[in-house]
């Protein structure tokens, strides 16, 4: 997907792959190259950039997913944690970060409330990537959106290193490896 079009309003955008935030003025010429997990990843004459999903009314004609949309009310469960981190995506690889293999553990602890905490232990593709924080907290923002979770939190790690045999056989396919 490589479709050209234009920005309507200034907007943040994250940088791809440094993580630095900047603002893209008004009629930036943008060619979508990843439309995954609501936010937007486009191609501009200053490089790649991800543009979250709060800020991709600014790009011309673009609508927003269902991925995007806020998780349905209901009943908490693990498999919804793995459903939420399955919505995440590094904006240069068209596969979830579950898929590729970045999750290493999920935990819930249940508080006298009945509320939970979510902890997330998740590694990135390249350690030198800037991007691990955004992909993170994308990852417990939309945890932390699920009902009863009273936190969310999402620890990057290390160890093991990732390498591409984590990545799931889905995730293999749809990357073309098998």
């Amino acid at each position: 997907m490589s479709s050209e079009t234009t920005l309507t309003r200034e907007c943040a955008a994250t940088m791809i792959p440094s993580g630095q935030v900047v603002n893209l003025p008004a009629g930036t010429r943008v060619f979508i190259t990843q439309t995954l997990g609501g936010n937007v990843t486009v191609r501009t004459e200053g490089g790649l950039f991800r543009i979250a999903a709060a800020d991709a009314t600014a790009i011309a004609g673009h609508h927003a997913t269902a991925e995007a949309a806020e998780p349905a009310a209901g009943e908490f469960s693990e498999e919804a944690v793995w459903g939420a981190l399955r919505t995440c995506f590094d904006p240069e690889i068209p596969v979830n970060i579950v898929d590729l293999g970045l999750i290493y553990d999920l935990a819930v602890e249940s508080g006298s409330d009945g509320r939970r905490v979510v902890d997330v232990k998740m590694t990135l593709t390249a350690p030198g990537c800037g991007m691990g924080p955004v992909i993170a907290e994308d990852a417990r923002q939309k945890i932390a959106r699920l009902p009863s979770v009273a936190e969310a939190r999402v620890h990057i790690v290390w160890d093991p290193q990732w390498t591409p045999q984590m990545i799931s056989e889905s995730g293999r396919k749809a990357l073309g490896l098998e």
